[in-house]
């Protein structure tokens, strides 16, 4: 399941946490983003690659404008 791309996916969440400049905090949305209970992440494959599209997101500098 840690391949499968899918919005609530870890590296899914992994991504938006980064665009949003938001503390990695490993986790998933099995259904779907919001579509049911957040998910911590325990697999270590899923926590590689959350932290893997966090990583590259922090990196890009292309985060959320608030102003």
């Amino acid at each position: 399941m840690s391949d499968e791309k899918y919005h609530g996916c870890p590296s899914d969440r992994g991504s938006a946490d980064a665009w949003y400049n938001r503390v990695p905090d490993p986790h998933k949305y099995p259904e779907g983003t919001y579509k049911c209970e957040r998910v911590t992440l325990t697999d270590p494959k899923e926590i590689a690659a959350y932290n893997l599209a966090y990583a590259e997101g922090m990196a890009s500098g292309d985060h959320k404008d608030w102003n």
